[in-house]
């Protein structure tokens, strides 16, 4: 959705850290691009400690349970109205 926003991007984050999910965004550059900066941060967080094969890890203030099958797949159409180019 056009309306997600980083805070609601860290709630579904956390639960799929601990929980050892997968989620898959379609488009996800038609979300604005201040937030996407902030989501990749996310993102870079969660992938960091799964490198690090981390059991317990630091996001966004809250300390959580780290399942390391969990994953984020992304998909983005770059060249229509209304998407960010990144």
């Amino acid at each position: 959705s056009d309306g997600l926003d980083y805070l609601a991007m860290a709630k579904f984050f956390k639960g799929l850290a601990a929980s050892g999910a997968w989620a898959c965004f379609d488009e996800f550059n038609r979300i604005d691009l201040e937030v996407l900066s902030v989501i990749a941060q996310q993102i870079l967080t969660i992938t960091r400690a799964k490198a690090a094969k981390l059991e317990l890890f630091d996001f966004e203030g809250t300390r959580l349970p780290l399942r390391r099958t969990c994953n984020v797949f992304i998909t983005m159409n770059p060249g229509y109205a209304g998407r960010s180019e990144l």
